[in-house]
């Protein structure tokens, strides 16, 4: 299908292990039910962190905790467990979790936002940490997943391979920090401002879009 007759594209970027983008968990489902039928929805991982060993160094605990008090204030229903920061070893790595959603997806679409949630569940209210591959074996096995299967996928560079080409799409679309929406169109991409609590003044910003895309 060529450039000009693709339908329009709503991209979601996000990393699982991005707090804001739990915070707009419910908001973004809404979004979604509402999104016009000609607009077609596309998960990207855009890739927080890359792969380290290290602990995470102490002004960066406080960094992320702030962030997480942030969201309390912003969007108060967020469940948030503090625990995990006393529970784990954190360290600033999310590029195992963002493999685990993609060797998720290849064992059949649906599994992509199951795992994206298990991972998100695990890490903001079971104080679990999804950077450790043990966890995400253990995840993989609770969502009923081919744990065999999925380990082998998460260590693949095929699987690492796939995250990269996401990773540049995203980087492409200008994408700089997560969440963050794009909608593409025959018109070129613009992006759709976030909102943490309402899914009105997105779905106002994709019909303005979209009625825009249709007169040209």
């Amino acid at each position: 299908m060529s450039e000009q007759t693709r339908r329009p594209v709503l991209y979601y970027i996000h990393d699982p292990m991005c707090s804001w983008c739990w915070a707009m968990a419910p908001v973004l489902e809404q979004l979604r039910r509402r999104l016009p039928e000609t607009v077609e929805f596309r998960r990207l991982l855009g890739g927080l962190a890359p792969d380290t060993d290290e602990p995470m160094a102490e002004d960066l605990r406080e960094m992320v905790q702030g962030s997480w008090r942030r969201i309390l204030q912003h969007v108060p229903n967020t469940e948030l467990n503090f625990a995990f920061w006393t529970n784990c070893e954190p360290r600033r790595a999310t590029y195992a979790a963002c493999r685990a959603v993609i060797a998720a997806r290849r064992q059949g679409a649906a599994f992509e936002t199951t795992m994206n949630t298990a991972i998100q569940r695990a890490y903001y209210t079971q104080a679990r940490n999804p950077s450790d591959e043990q966890t995400l074996i253990e995840l993989a096995d609770e969502v009923g997943l081919d744990v065999a299967a999925f380990r082998e996928a998460l260590r693949s560079e095929e699987v690492n391979r796939e995250l990269e080409a996401e990773i540049a799409q995203a980087r492409e679309m200008d994408v700089e920090s997560f969440p963050a929406l794009v909608y593409r169109d025959r018109n070129g991409i613009r992006p759709i401002p976030v909102d943490y609590t309402d899914p009105e003044p997105m779905l106002r910003a994709i019909d303005t879009a979209l009625a825009k895309s249709m007169r040209t």
